[in-house]
């Protein structure tokens, strides 16, 4: 599948939307991400590679008898892919199945498969976790040196990469930080989106104040979640210029969905899909 003509603002973010219980794929709607990154240069080969992860905590259908059934859902949509979806119509999409009969989970997996797939225009994986595995799920924070134990003075709430500063007099290190305090908006409706971001580079140090000043940058900043990650991984790569670079963000939920992008510069999997506390 090609990249979607679909714009943002065409989408049903923002609107009165009625809820459909029969399933119907075409709730879904995709947007190329070719719009977003070719405000940041991204064209062509990528410079990263990695996956969106997002966890879908309100999935029920029926079974032949009528008996609702829940699962929790696992998505990995690869960076690769042409087209994000989004998520109003992820959760539209997902609450098609409310009322409608299936005769197995298998059933259910072949559906999700193929719908999210064509959307994406990429194979997603998909993985489900039926109720006897719910007692299984862990919480667990990012790893990594606290970035937010700082007492800095922030005053610039869009993002500004020349807050990111290296001191090249030290040897290039490997480093690993997280932060807690990244906050952006929904690109079409500017309703507050929170998460937390992991950094993990090999290179000369960066300076913690400015990139976590940097990290606060993105607060009044209207983008997607996926568009926010590929923008810190890039402006990081040109400001930084790290031999490798991973960065790493677990999104809040919101409808009952989270989005968790994943972006790295180097063969390494992708990290382990734990919910935070304050997912």
């Amino acid at each position: 599948m090609a990249s979607s003509s679909n714009t943002p603002e065409q989408s049903q973010l923002g609107r009165t939307s009625s809820y459909v219980d029969q399933y119907d794929a075409s709730l879904l709607f995709p947007i190329a991400r070719s719009i977003k990154r070719d405000e940041i240069g991204v064209s062509g080969t990528l410079p990263f590679f990695g996956a969106d992860i997002w966890n879908a905590y309100e999935l029920s259908w029926l079974n032949p008898k009528g008996k609702p059934q829940v699962a929790l859902l696992q998505c990995t949509v690869p960076a690769e892919s042409p087209n994000i979806i989004e998520s109003k119509s992820f959760k539209l999409y997902l609450n098609s199945f409310n009322n409608t009969r299936l005769a197995n989970i298998d059933a259910l997996r072949a559906l999700l498969s193929h719908d999210l797939s064509e959307a994406a225009g990429a194979s997603v994986g998909i993985k489900l976790t039926e109720q006897d595995g719910f007692a299984g799920e862990r919480v667990q924070e990012l790893e990594g040196r606290l970035l937010d134990r700082l007492d800095v003075d922030c005053d610039t709430y869009t993002p500004d990469p020349s807050l990111l500063r290296v001191n090249e007099d030290e040897s290039p290190t490997d480093d690993l930080v997280v932060s807690y305090l990244l906050k952006s908006n929904c690109l079409v409706t500017s309703q507050p989106d929170w998460g937390s971001v992991q950094i993990r580079y090999y290179g000369h140090p960066i300076d913690e104040a400015g990139l976590l000043k940097y990290i606060v940058s993105f607060r009044n900043h209207n983008e997607f979640h996926e568009q926010c990650v590929e923008r810190i991984f890039m402006d990081v790569l040109r400001q930084c210029r790290p031999t490798k670079l991973a960065v790493y963000a677990r999104y809040t939920r919101r409808g009952g969905l989270d989005i968790n992008p994943f972006r790295a510069n180097y063969p390494t999997a992708l990290p382990a899909n734990l919910r935070s506390a304050r997912q």
